[in-house]
């Protein structure tokens, strides 16, 4: 088959091929995985990782120790159906995709094959039934081929344990092998453990654990701050506040969950299912949680009309559809795996939250638009200048969105050999931090104080537009003159607030829309 190594390393890139079953940190384990046919030869696709060169001797310490490798389990057993005859064999053949030029050989034009054949034999002078490869000239770990020979009088042969040590950083990848049509149905089960020098975490995700530390100090930090405000002012609290107090304590568990989690998976190459499917769920919900909450603000809930009425229904189904497909996503992306998911399974998954996101974003600018105009009409100063600086703050959001997706799409377009391995954390991670600075924005216009209360919704609007300087706790006093020095007792003109706690999930709304 034509440039078959290339459709290989590709396929392994996006997951598309065969791979393990069961996942357990770094170790990939393989239970009665089945060769494929590819070209003339028959594979088996045993992993892929982003692997840092080992460290110098000097710098070697602690559990870690230093190495780079990837290690055969005595586990690893290859079964054929049935004994006899001799000569037979499978090879596990490892090697950075950087080098994938330097494997296979090519007796007619047109076609490359990946076992040497009699043909290949007389033209480059390899081994016949044997894989083609040349060594590379700068990485002596790469390729690297290691052999297993069957027992004439057995059905299985076992890898011995032996370390492909790595010399140089790279994206590597691991194949078994064999040229023996003999050995079609062939089985392999076993693991291979696979480790950086700093420890078991797969190399694309090492720089994470830096990133998940920083983030959990800055929610913290926010979290803070925002909690001596809150303790300040806590009897002008309104309930918007209590929702992004939630959404910062989410955002800080997340955060912290995710780094523990890396940690742990770093010292002991284990990664218990369960907490990974605690931050993703945290991750989730807090998703779920801000785009509703961004989206209500936008309504202009609790401030130009006291309930959302019949949308509550609408707003509550959104959230929820939004939150089944991000835990879906999130779910079969991170819990229990360290190869990148297939392509077409990840963009099954992606495009439901795709399209819900652009939903929001489409909802939430086309509530904006409307609170604004009717803030312009009632002459609110206060809220309109409030709502046009988070509408600003949101548009400069979703062009920088959009914006990286381009960059995201280009990135992934152009590195389709995974050699930028290294710096793909950045993808993932930017999103997280567009996240807090959303929230950062939010916590700044809508942070407590001894006003706050002056953006709650109340029935009477004042033409002057300063009806946000009385405080709603106040009443308003109308004396006539002629009652001045008069017995008579002045006319008391009450500003009825109608609610200060901005969700109240009331139906009652509707009505008033009607009457308005």
């Amino acid at each position: 088959m034509e440039k078959q190594l290339r459709l290989l390393a590709a396929a392994a890139l996006c997951g598309a091929a065969f791979f393990l079953l069961l996942v357990d940190a770094s170790v990939h384990d393989y239970s009665h995985g089945r060769f494929e046919a590819q070209g003339n030869a028959f594979v088996y696709f045993g992993g892929s990782e982003g692997l840092y060169a080992s460290a110098p001797r000097s710098a070697k310490s602690g559990l870690a120790n230093g190495r780079s490798y990837i290690r055969f389990d005595q586990s690893l057993v290859f079964r054929r159906k049935a004994a006899g005859g001799s000569g037979h064999f499978i090879q596990a053949l490892a090697f950075d995709v950087a080098d994938r030029d330097d494997l296979g050989g090519s007796a007619y034009v047109g076609r490359l094959d990946l076992c040497c054949s009699a043909d290949l034999a007389r033209e480059v002078g390899c081994k016949e039934g044997e894989i083609i490869y040349r060594n590379s000239t700068d990485n002596p770990s790469s390729p690297r081929v290691v052999r297993v020979e069957f027992d004439e009088s057995s059905t299985q042969a076992r890898m011995p344990v032996e370390e492909i040590v790595i010399t140089k950083t790279g994206m590597y990848l691991l194949y078994f092998v064999h040229c023996d049509p003999a050995l079609e149905a062939a089985e392999v089960t076993g693991k291979t453990v696979w480790k950086n020098p700093s420890g078991y975490l797969p190399g694309r995700m090492t720089p994470l654990v830096p990133f998940y530390a920083l983030m959990s100090v800055a929610y913290l930090a926010l979290g803070l701050v925002w909690l001596v405000q809150y303790t300040r002012f806590w009897r002008d609290i309104l309930q918007l506040q209590n929702c992004i107090t939630l959404v910062i304590g989410l955002g800080m568990a997340e955060m912290a969950t995710w780094y523990f989690d890396y940690v742990n998976f770093n010292a002991t190459g284990k990664r218990p299912v369960g907490i990974t499917l605690w931050a993703v769920t945290i991750g989730a919900v807090k998703k779920t949680l801000s785009r509703i909450l961004v989206l209500i603000v936008s309504m202009g809930y609790g401030v130009v009309q006291p309930t959302l009425g019949g949308l509550t229904s609408k707003v509550l189904f959104l959230g929820g559809t939004f939150f089944v497909a991000s835990e879906c996503l999130d779910v079969v992306e991170h819990v229990g795996r360290i190869d990148e998911i297939s392509y077409r399974v990840k963009l099954l998954l992606v495009l439901p939250v795709a399209v819900l996101d652009a939903f929001f974003i489409l909802w939430i600018f086309t509530s904006l638009s409307r609170t604004l105009e009717k803030l312009q009409v009632k002459k609110q100063s206060a809220k309109l200048d409030l709502y046009r600086k988070f509408t600003n703050s949101l548009a400069i959001a979703v062009l920088v969105a959009v914006a990286w997706i381009g960059f995201e799409l280009y990135f992934k377009a152009s590195d389709s050999d995974g050699k930028h391995w290294s710096s793909a954390w950045i993808i993932s991670a930017f999103w997280n931090v567009l996240t807090f600075c959303i929230l950062c924005v939010i916590c700044a216009l809508w942070a407590p104080s001894h006003n706050s209360t002056r953006y709650a919704y109340s029935e009477e609007i004042s033409d002057d537009g300063d009806e946000e300087s009385i405080p709603l706790t106040a009443s308003k006093m109308t004396i006539p003159p002629e009652a001045v020095g008069a017995n008579i007792k002045p006319e008391r003109k009450e500003k009825k607030i109608v609610s200060s706690d901005v969700f109240r999930l009331d139906e009652d709304s509707e009505q008033q829309d009607k009457r308005e």
